[in-house]
């Protein structure tokens, strides 16, 4: 088994849209009506499928984002990506190191989810696994 993708409910599609892409998201298509909503399926440059679906349902505005306490999106160079993002008129915080090597930076998507942008140590593995808890 392996997680496939996360499913955030949006306000305002097209602003989310903007905010993703601008974090480097592409569009990989969209399923119009469903019983949640229409969908739309992103993913990201390295990603080898879709990994987040915003779900928009006019009739359902987002409310609460509590349930979700935060999103991770791993870069290779934090300092590119907060210019990038800064570029695109998106706010990220000023970076943090959490723990040797390994660099971190917040930011917030128009409905409130928040999402920590990592850089992982020279050499890490993709993702994290069991040694980043040892």
């Amino acid at each position: 088994m392996r997680m496939l993708h996360l499913g955030l409910r949006v306000s305002d599609l097209e602003r989310s849209l903007a905010f993703y892409t601008a974090l480097g998201f592409t569009r990989l298509g969209s399923v119009p009506e469903t019983q949640f909503g229409s969908l739309t399926m992103l993913k990201l440059p390295d990603d080898p499928f879709v990994s987040l679906e915003l779900v928009h349902d006019p009739a359902r505005p987002v409310t609460d984002t509590g349930a979700v306490n935060h999103l991770v999106v791993q870069v290779d160079d934090l300092d590119a990506t907060i210019a990038d993002l800064a570029a695109e008129g998106v706010p990220a915080e000023p970076p943090a190191a959490p723990a040797p090597g390994m660099r971190t930076s917040w930011l917030t998507d128009p409905d409130g989810y928040k999402i920590e942008l990592v850089q992982w140590p020279p050499g890490h593995p993709p993702g994290m696994t069991a040694a980043d808890m040892a």
